[in-house]
């Protein structure tokens, strides 16, 4: 108990510092304030990511189409049929949460519709030129997306997925049904990646199918991984100081291109080989030390005279 109330304490200190942090130089300028908004879009999106691969124990290497799936029902919704965004980004979620196909050959290949590598412009989700809305906006929808996927996997969806997670075949054996729970965790996932596609849409205000690349999914991947795959709190806390850090690097070495794969790729080397566990992994050891130090040492046994 006392360590679950650690947990909770820190995830909220944590949640402050993320509040205030726009608010404290340097990120006061308006150029790291949008740096703050993609890592708030990266920590989300690394949430939903690792609710698959850290709790199923399946990748989604499409993770990035959903996404683009998400952005683009609710550009086209807002653009064609003048539906708010708010609710285009609700619809793109639920798109993105039942459908699964080769997105980015439809999106190429259907110009008439989507604009192809032109670029479609959609309609913005605020009228406000400052990033710190959007900040807010994307803070509220990590910290939904977290408060849900937490909540689902504390209940006894969470322990099936586990189960299935750690061995199919023994899962399967107890009683659980692994097509519906894998059903579950996917479309969840999906869903939520839709979502954040949707805001991704309406912030940049220009779609195209990069937002569909591989390596997008690529980078979300090495966040799940290096905050603790199976955690979703650990993802949403590495990927603040992670994203921050790369747009740094992209700006002081802007003629290598490409540099920021390099850099997720060593640090995922990095944990791999000498903390598999991930950051989460760090902190429940951490905590686990400060734990027994609190302990009263018991007092020896008088002997036998």
């Amino acid at each position: 108990m006392l360590r679950a109330n650690r947990r909770r304490l820190a995830l909220i200190a944590v949640l402050v510092v993320a509040l205030v942090l726009p608010f404290i130089p340097p990120f006061t300028g308006e150029d790291y304030r949008r740096w703050l908004v993609g890592a708030a879009f990266m920590a989300a999106q690394a949430v939903a990511f690792d609710f698959t691969a850290g709790y199923i124990n399946i990748v989604n290497f499409g993770f990035a189409a959903f996404v683009g799936l998400g952005g683009y029902t609710s550009g086209l919704l807002a653009v064609e049929l003048g539906i708010p965004p708010v609710i285009g980004m609700v619809v793109g979620g639920a798109v993105s949460g039942f459908v699964g196909l080769a997105l980015m050959g439809i999106v190429r290949n259907l110009p008439e519709i989507t604009r192809g590598s032109l670029g479609l412009a959609v309609p913005s989700l605020l009228d406000s030129p400052e990033n710190l809305p959007y900040y807010y906006v994307i803070l509220a929808m990590l910290v939904v997306t977290f408060g849900v996927l937490a909540w689902v996997i504390r209940s006894r969806f969470g322990l099936a997925f586990r189960a299935i997670g750690q061995n199919l075949a023994a899962a399967r054996a107890s009683g659980i049904n692994p097509t519906r729970y894998l059903v579950i965790n996917f479309v969840l996932s999906c869903a939520f990646a839709g979502w954040l596609g949707g805001f991704y849409a309406h912030y940049y205000g220009i779609l195209t199918p990069d937002v569909m690349l591989t390596s997008h999914t690529v980078e979300i991947l090495a966040i799940a991984y290096i905050g603790g795959r199976g955690s979703l709190w650990g993802a949403a806390v590495i990927a603040f100081p992670l994203s921050i850090g790369v747009e740094y690097a992209k700006v002081q070495f802007s003629t290598l291109p490409g540099v920021h794969l390099v850099l997720y790729g060593l640090l995922l080397i990095v944990v791999m080989i000498y903390r598999p566990g991930g950051v989460a992994a760090a902190v429940r050891s951490f905590d686990d030390w400060i734990g027994r130090r609190g302990r009263p040492v018991p007092a020896e046994k008088p002997g036998r005279a």
